[in-house]
């Protein structure tokens, strides 16, 4: 597996962790369970696909994929603002953060998506999950902008 090929998807994995963490945080504080759930649901669905791309990853000839958050700092300070609005127990500041936190998602598979080296598998797999982020992405606006309006 090329360089860039292993540096892409690990850059996704840690995405991908921060997502679970963060949503896990986001559900053990949002008052609301129908908010608890929604955040549970996409705690999970991280940790499916960061489990998904290490063993694609290990399928590839990389023995160590990581199985970590980030250390970046712009994914580090979206997730902190999510601590920071759960501390407020505001279930709209949760969901506006989440929102936050799922913008930095979907960027980072785009800017996978857009590098047309890597193999047809890893893309497929990359793809498939970005449909879903998207989709997670605009149910938690959707949510967001519920709880404006109330």
């Amino acid at each position: 597996m090329s360089t860039n090929t292993v540096s892409t998807i690990e850059d996704l994995i840690a995405t991908c962790k921060d997502g679970e963490e963060g949503f896990r945080m986001a559900a053990d504080e949002a008052k609301a369970p129908d908010l608890k759930a929604l955040c549970m649901e996409y705690s999970r669905q991280r940790a499916s696909f960061a489990a998904e791309l290490q063993s694609h990853a290990r399928s590839q000839g990389e023995p160590n994929p990581t199985d970590s958050g980030s250390a970046s700092a712009a994914l580090h300070r979206t997730w902190m603002k999510v601590r920071e609005a759960l501390t407020t127990r505001d279930d709209h500041a949760v969901m506006a953060e989440c929102e936050r936190g799922e913008d930095s998602a979907v960027a980072a598979y785009r800017k996978a998506m857009e590098d047309k080296t890597l193999p047809s598998g890893v893309m497929s797999v990359i793809a498939a999950q970005y449909d879903k982020v998207k989709s997670a992405h605009d149910r938690v606006r959707a949510a967001r902008n519920a709880l404006a309006a109330k």
